[in-house]
């Protein structure tokens, strides 16, 4: 199949990306590809995951694992600045998302396919002549790093790659995708973080200047800077959109601002699963990868209602109902669907087609549609989504423009309050613009939803429980359990969390807590945003100078959701701490094969099997093994086994390969 694949690859780089490129700028008019081979060796796919739970019954969701390391090669040349250049091998390595949807009762059984990366893949490009390639006008402002963010932005979530089965009437519903909720975070505060600033050379410890990276998909947020401060109070909300949470996660790391390099202070990631089941969680988290540190987060999952029975109850808990502001936290989503436009005017000159653009605006927000060159009735299919504070104040504002005469083509104004009153809060026809030609007309769907914060029903004895888990999963799509910590914070004796507490902003009014738009991803963030885990804890066979050493156990007591868990794990503790059972190996065993290949200069790891490992649950546990490669730990350099569902005695039997980095897992 890769020849065929290879193919379809040539076909779209000369007849869509080509024709696309020399489109986008006058100086690209010359722009071609001389040369499109893909190479010989195929796309690997070390691992698939079906997901059967949380998925809707129409729908098939599938993770792949892939890894490419191709030798490419494509040459291209703009015969205008007589220059060549061209990418001689390429390597992709991330989980790449695959739905099958919907599911139909005629052949080919599924409507369409829709593909995207849940996360940012690694990309690595091998460049030729790319010194030459952006000394031409135009393409000078650009570097390597900004050209991989611009590919990897394309393939990540909310961005993805339809490709239709069956007739376009059956497939509309893919172009007009709502998310599945909005992700409310209050960032709030952390305690005992690590001071990494030092005074003297290192013989005087002081604080940090701690500041929070948050990311949601490709939705990334950065906190502002506390200075000197171990225990900083933030504060802040961000609102993130969540298309596909099954196997999407939140996750948070914690920097300290120093003029060179900035130093890591921890990080938390926590599965979005488990955030929709909980609805609202204000708790306490301890930090991974370091040795201390806690975060303060408030969690909200919204729920899209396609009413307004609920939107006066979420105006007043957001006091939208009292103020005129534009800003503060959403009561209500917009979604727009910008399909094409008919019989634009021509703009300055006469017999001449404009290069056309849509400007959407909802108050201080506005978003930019892509350039369509040369046209008179565009096509843009294109998705934009605003976060709404009052609909019932607001006015949507859209303006087509003619990117290469600087003019306007026709705009128009539509209030927000109309959807309130429209079937589904939906409209989906063509307006007519203003200021524009007699019959010039713009094609959207726009449909509103009002963020609604629902109740979980819960027993009577869970509120009372202080043993809630957290699963989490990780950027190698490791499980690790963050656990929430509902300790007292330092200084409040009663054991109850900590409140959120409002902040005053500039522009806010009194109890608004303030709130951060998120920041693009770009080669100016932390260098250092891609650390490795924490320390594997292992307690598999035990030397009696581990026994000596009494070991706090707390945390992982507070792991188990069973009383009868908690008390085997304390009993065996007890054991393993007066030496009496040491031979039994009172936390459990692992049979490790380790050994190291001379002629390929690679360590090799087989993990076989585990037994007598401690229940979580009435069903068992879900085991898995991490490795990492010391003493850097890098996240490159971990990796996992699969996950043995409900078992306390699992068998893996994989291999792991490592040089500089680990290798690929596979079955000995």
């Amino acid at each position: 199949m890769w020849p065929f694949i290879c193919q379809f690859i040539e076909k779209l780089f000369r007849e869509t990306i080509e024709p696309a490129v020399r489109g986008a700028n006058t100086h690209l008019s010359t722009f071609s590809f001389t040369k499109v081979d893909v190479g010989q060796q195929p796309l690997r796919i070390n691992g698939v995951k079906v997901y059967t739970e949380n998925v809707d019954k129409r729908q098939i969701i599938l993770d792949l694992q892939i890894s490419f390391v191709g030798n490419c090669e494509i040459d291209l040349e703009i015969k205008r600045y007589f220059c060549r250049a061209g990418v001689q091998s390429i390597q992709i390595h991330g989980t790449m998302r695959v739905i099958l949807e919907p599911l139909i009762g005629d052949m080919p059984l599924v409507g369409a396919l829709s593909i995207f990366f849940l996360r940012k893949p690694l990309i690595e490009i091998n460049w030729t002549g790319l010194t030459n390639l952006l000394d031409i006008p135009g393409l000078n402002g650009l570097s390597d790093t900004i050209i991989l963010d611009i590919i990897s932005s394309y393939l990540v979530l909310p961005n993805r790659i339809t490709v239709p089965l069956v007739s376009e009437v059956q497939i509309a519903q893919l172009r007009f995708p709502i998310p599945k909720g909005v992700l409310r975070i209050h960032f709030i505060e952390a305690q005992d973080l690590q001071g990494k600033d030092t005074y003297l050379k290192g013989l005087v410890k002081g604080k940090s200047d701690p500041y929070g990276v948050i990311r949601v998909g490709n939705q990334i947020f950065q906190s502002k800077v506390i200075k000197e401060s171990l225990s900083p109070k933030w504060n802040e909300v961000y609102e993130a959109l969540v298309y596909e949470h099954p196997g999407q996660e939140l996750e948070i790391e914690l920097f300290d601002e120093d003029p060179d390099k900035d130093d890591f202070l921890g990080s938390l990631m926590i599965d979005l699963i488990e955030v929709e089941k909980e609805r609202l969680l204000d708790e306490w988290f301890a930090l991974d990868e370091v040795p201390r540190g806690k975060l303060h987060l408030k969690l909200e999952w919204l729920t899209l209602m396609p009413n307004a029975s609920n939107l006066d109850k979420v105006l007043t808990d957001i006091r939208a109902d009292r103020d005129e502001a534009n800003d503060g936290l959403s009561s209500s989503l917009l979604i727009l669907y910008l399909d094409s436009a008919r019989n634009l005017p021509s703009g300055k000159k006469i017999n001449s087609n404009p290069n056309p653009l849509v400007q959407m605006s909802v108050g201080h927000k506005a978003q930019e549609s892509k350039i369509r060159y040369k046209t008179n009735e565009p096509v843009w299919e294109e998705n934009f989504t605003f976060f709404i504070h009052n609909p019932k104040r607001q006015d949507l504002e859209v303006e087509v423009k003619d990117e290469q005469h600087q003019c306007s083509l026709g705009h128009l104004k539509i209030p927000l309050s109309q959807l309130l009153t429209s079937d589904d809060m939906t409209m989906n026809q063509r307006f007519q613009l203003s200021n524009s030609g007699p019959n010039s007309t713009l094609k959207m769907k726009i449909a509103l939803r009002v963020l609604h914060l629902e109740k979980q029903e819960r027993s009577p004895d869970h509120q009372h429980s202080a043993q809630v888990k957290r699963p989490s999963v990780s950027k190698e799509g490791r499980k690790v359990s963050v656990r929430s910590q509902k300790s007292a914070s330092p200084g409040s004796g009663d054991g109850s969390t900590a409140p959120c507490t409002p902040v005053m902003g500039s522009s806010s009014k009194p109890g608004m807590e303030e709130r951060t738009q998120p920041v693009e991803a770009s080669p100016q963030g932390p260098r250092d945003l891609g650390r490795s885990s924490s320390s594997l804890q292992t307690g598999a066979t035990c030397s009696p100078s581990h026994v000596s050493v009494k070991e706090p156990t707390p945390s992982i007591a507070s792991d188990i959701s069973l009383p009868i868990a908690t008390q085997e794990l304390r009993q065996r503790l007890r054991q393993l701490e007066n030496g009496t059972t040491l031979g039994q190996s009172p936390l459990g065993q692992i049979q490790l094969t380790i050994r190291h290949s001379s002629q390929r200069n690679k360590l090799v790891v087989v993990v076989h099997s585990c037994r007598n490992l401690i229940a979580f649950s009435e069903d068992g546990s879900d085991p898995y093994v991490r490795m990492y490669l010391l003493p850097d730990k890098r996240r490159s350099g971990r990796r996992k086994t699969h996950v043995s569902k409900k078992t306390l005695n699992p068998v893996f039997d994989q291999r792991y390969d490592a040089d500089s980095g680990w290798g690929r897992c596979h079955d000995p």
